[in-house]
């Protein structure tokens, strides 16, 4: 009597597990992103370039402000000075490259510099998501231990919260990054998107992946529920102090120090729980691409528009700089 045994997903995994065995390795991937049509790319490259120029702008005069003003450094704008650093390199992870694509006839990427893209992508991603939690624990401390304020936040705590947000960032995205780009790749090489985004990349991958799909769909939940449930629970306990507050100047004064960050935190969290809090069987290319444009390249466009709107110290220190002289500071 003879048995049928089907082989395949072992030897799926001895060719996951030591590349190169009979098969063909691809050696680059080809971005699809928006469009083939070269009237649709030129009037996106005019979008998208006016986009990353004043991402980088805009979060470039944060930082040289901060620096230059000594009025601003305290360990609020030590925060928001961190975030327009990351805002800054994060739009250039993507953007860049895809401006060439909109305009080279090669819309290729190297597998290395798919690697690295997908790991510095991630790792500032996830920087971003645990470094919007500090924020939200310095209006904290700041609403709710006002007196205590800087004897808690000191120079060395905050280089310590800032410093783990980026360690966390990027060991996560190690993990990342190497399961995906561990996978065999030895068939289709074109990506369905503008930038070499894990699910999309994942999905060319010559063995089953559900599993590793599990995986990352555990660890997006980790990263992106664990700092959600810590901003709602800090904005609890400041609302709680708010409502405390006799006075209704008083309380719109409070209130209005935690508006920015709000804003930041949802333009930010909708579109990336939206993408990663799914299992890659609902994953739709054209629809994700679209929504990943809002916290790739619009969320950095914006951060610095809204702290700065509303922010009576940034526009004081931006007059300053300008040579306009001191104009009347007032809280942010």
């Amino acid at each position: 009597m003879y048995y049928i045994y089907d082989w395949k997903p072992l030897t799926d995994l001895v060719f996951w597990i030591i590349p190169g065995q009979n098969q063909s390795w691809v050696s680059e991937f080809i971005l699809i992103g928006f469009s083939s049509d070269p009237t649709t790319n030129s009037i996106l490259f005019i979008v998208f370039l006016l986009i990353y120029l004043s991402s980088v702008l805009g979060n470039g005069l944060i930082i040289m402000l901060v620096c230059l003003d000594t009025q601003l450094h305290t360990p609020m704008y030590f925060f928001l000075c961190t975030l327009s650093l990351l805002d800054m390199t994060f739009v250039t992870t993507t953007m860049p490259q895809m401006l060439v694509h909109l305009l080279a006839h090669s819309q290729t990427i190297s597998f290395i510099g798919c690697w690295l893209q997908m790991f510095m992508f991630g790792g500032l991603g996830v920087t971003e998501c645990t470094f919007i939690v500090v924020m939200a624990y310095d209006r904290y401390v700041a609403i709710c231990y006002p007196l205590r304020y800087t004897v808690i936040l000191t120079w060395g705590f905050c280089i310590q919260l800032a410093a783990g947000s980026w360690i966390c960032g990027f060991f996560s995205s190690l993990l990342h990054t190497f399961f995906t780009m561990s996978l065999p790749y030895c068939g289709p090489n074109t990506v369905n998107h503008y930038f070499c985004e894990g699910p999309s990349v994942r999905s060319l991958a010559c063995m089953d992946t559900h599993l590793i799909e599990m995986v990352d769909l555990v660890l997006s939940v980790f990263l992106v529920v664990t700092p959600i449930s810590l901003i709602v629970a800090s904005y609890i306990r400041i609302a709680m102090a708010i409502l405390k507050i006799k006075s209704t100047q008083g309380r719109c004064k409070a209130f209005s120090t935690c508006a920015s960050h709000l804003t930041v935190v949802t333009f930010f969290y909708a579109p990336v729980a939206y993408t990663y809090l799914r299992p890659d069987s609902s994953y739709s290319p054209e629809r994700d691409k679209q929504i990943s444009l809002f916290y790739s390249a619009l969320t950095p466009l914006l951060n610095p528009v809204v702290y700065s709107l509303r922010n009576k110290d940034i526009k004081r220190a931006f007059l300053k700089v300008m040579g306009y002289g001191r104009c009347t500071s007032g809280p942010g």
